[in-house]
């Protein structure tokens, strides 16, 4: 026989999966990064309603035209691809993210939520000196950052909202997945050879999203 569960127990549970199912409140639609202000550099963004932006295909690419060392990303994964891309080594992720010092394609730095084939935090630096465009640097030059303190994170399930936030100070980049540090560590020199906006990036995944950084024009 199941040992049933204090009724406070059951509010709180209850209370906490009604709140995770809806979209953030505490974005003030000012505070958003709007859709005339995003560059794609690869697949499709599209404007949702309230400020939201929309991911329906593919892998996307997209920056701001702005640098700054502090980004959120409000995400809600609607589901797979119908059409999934696998990656040069043959792996297929499902993945959502930021960019940071996102000088181009080949000079970036990556922090991002995996969601598929396993939940968690990835951070890596793409450098390669003197490439610029995907043809020349494709998925060489990653150097993979492990992190000092890292706490496990949520799976993803479908159509419940999630935030993740990077904050650079110096070489220190502190990670944070729904309001909990889930990765802290330094950075290595090469990620500081380059510089760049922020922005975003998923693969394999389609999903409603709002962006903030610490200032939007």
């Amino acid at each position: 026989m199941l040992k049933q569960l204090p009724l406070a127990i059951l509010l709180v549970t209850s209370c906490a999966n009604a709140e995770a199912s809806r979209a953030p409140s505490s974005s003030a639609k000012s505070d958003l990064a709007p859709y005339a202000a995003w560059r794609v550099t690869a697949g499709k963004l599209e404007a949702g309603p309230d400020g939201t932006l929309l991911i329906r295909e593919g892998s996307v690419r997209a920056e701001l035209r702005r640098n700054a060392d502090a980004a959120t990303l409000e995400f809600a994964y609607v589901g797979p691809t119908t059409q999934p891309e696998r990656f040069a080594s043959g792996e297929l992720r499902r993945q959502i993210g930021l960019k940071l010092r996102a000088q181009d394609t080949c000079n970036v730095v990556y922090v991002m939520w995996h969601i598929d084939p396993a939940p968690g935090i990835e951070v890596a630096v793409k450098h390669n000196p003197g490439l610029h465009v995907h043809p020349d640097c494709r998925d060489h030059g990653y150097t993979f950052v492990a992190p000092e303190r890292s706490t496990p994170v949520a799976s993803i399930q479908p159509d419940t909202w999630h935030s993740l936030s990077a904050q650079l100070r110096g070489r220190s980049l502190d990670v944070s997945a729904d309001g909990i540090l889930a990765w802290r560590g330094a950075l290595p020199n090469t990620a500081f050879a380059f510089d760049g906006p922020i922005g975003l990036r998923s693969d394999n995944g389609r999903f409603r999203l709002r962006f903030k950084s610490d200032s939007v024009d």
